[in-house]
């Protein structure tokens, strides 16, 4: 069983990555936790490793939190990760899921005493290690909830390996109630060795383009896609996803075709990408104004991190929005879904992609999205797509 450097070393050489001394710092302690993990699934030592206070800060049980700006190899690195434990060790989940099971999970024990600790235990005799990816929160209610979580979890003695845009001390950014998570913080800095992969490139603009995806008004690329891709029966049809209806331009059994506005301008969260990418392997997505827009006051709309199940307990909160936020969002949502289940985008847009979102209280999400659809047309994601 090969060890996370040891993988990273294979990946190099196979698709001409260029290595990084900020993730080889991250490596050590990936294989530090890897080794560990085996370890403990070997029969022949399965003794259960106890964690005291005095233990040092290397414990066993102390995770990985990996984060920086966008591109910097953090999901690749947690994904080599995950392929290299043994099976059944791992739970590799994207964070909106894992708060959208979560949720799902509470509304089920609702009545139940001290139903985190139902939930971490649940957890922790599915996995040893828990993989989040994309680590952030926004919502208070989201927060406290995540917080009595982890607290359970440790408990338990699930490990942690997590990605993030920020550092672990400003995971929670409203400022008029960062106090209130305070604490889960201070537990997540002496649960996890918190790793910058700092660095002045974003690694997936370095990928050799591969075809473009992204088009500025040239519909007729996307007719041309469709045909060329497009397998069984075409059809003109109202689809029902997560139990609700939404238009499509046309579809066959493996492609599907949107207007932007029926795809993300509407009651739609990350539950309907999530079940759009795992049904279609090619997505196609038309009319995409450009989405900038002044921020305003506005009652946040329930979107994309709320998932289908919704958080009505956290109460409404007022939050900047800027008037194309709420299909923004849901935009985001939408590109993560199909990075994250290797489905192909295609998007036909008013505007060149670096000209898409300029102006509004989501660009900090954004460069995410945007790094993320520069890698989704390059030989290396497409690469990556053949394989699975």
């Amino acid at each position: 069983m090969l060890s996370p450097s040891q993988a990273y070393l294979l990946r190099i050489n196979q698709h001409n990555i260029v290595s990084d001394e900020h993730q080889q710092t991250a490596l050590v302690e990936l294989d530090r936790v890897h080794q560990f993990l085996v370890s403990k699934a070997s029969p022949s030592k399965n003794q259960s490793i106890k964690m005291t206070s005095t233990q040092t800060e290397k414990s066993p049980y102390k995770g990985v939190y990996m984060w920086g700006d966008v591109g910097r190899g953090k999901t690749f690195l947690m994904d080599l990760f995950y392929e290299c434990l043994p099976e059944g060790v791992g739970l590799r989940l994207h964070f909106h899921h894992f708060m959208a099971r979560l949720h799902k999970e509470l509304n089920l024990a609702f009545g139940q005493k001290n139903p985190l600790k139902g939930i971490a235990k649940r957890l922790a005799s599915e996995c040893q290690v828990l993989c989040f990816d994309e680590f952030f929160v926004s919502d208070i209610g989201d927060a406290m909830l995540l917080g009595g979580l982890i607290e359970a979890l440790f408990e338990e003695r699930v490990v942690l390996v997590a990605t993030s845009n920020i550092a672990v001390e400003n995971l929670f950014q409203n400022q008029l109630q960062k106090q209130r998570f305070a604490a889960p913080i201070a537990l997540l800095q002496a649960n996890v060795v918190s790793i910058n992969l700092a660095g002045g490139k974003d690694h997936r603009l370095r990928h050799t383009q591969a075809a473009p995806m992204y088009f500025v008004q040239e519909e007729q690329k996307l007719e041309a896609v469709f045909d060329q891709m497009a397998q069984g029966t075409i059809q003109q049809e109202v689809l029902q996803v997560c139990g609700r209806p939404i238009r499509i331009v046309k579809e066959s059994d493996n492609v599907v075709w949107f207007d932007f506005y029926d795809l993300c301008d509407g009651p739609r969260s990350s539950m309907d990408y999530m079940a759009l990418a795992a049904r279609y392997s090619c997505i196609l997505v038309s009319g995409i104004p450009e989405l900038s827009s002044e921020p305003f006051e506005h009652i946040k709309a329930r979107g994309t991190e709320d998932g289908a199940i919704g958080s009505g307990q956290t109460g409404d909160r007022e939050v900047a929005l800027g008037i194309n936020d709420d299909a923004v969002r849901r935009f985001i949502s939408l590109v993560d879904e199909c990075y994250d289940h290797q489905a192909m985008l295609f998007l036909n847009a008013d505007v060149p992609l670096d000209s898409l979102y300029l102006n509004g209280s989501l660009l900090f999400e954004f460069r995410r999205t945007y790094s993320r659809l520069i890698e989704m047309a390059s030989l290396y994601y497409q690469g990556l797509r053949a394989k699975s």
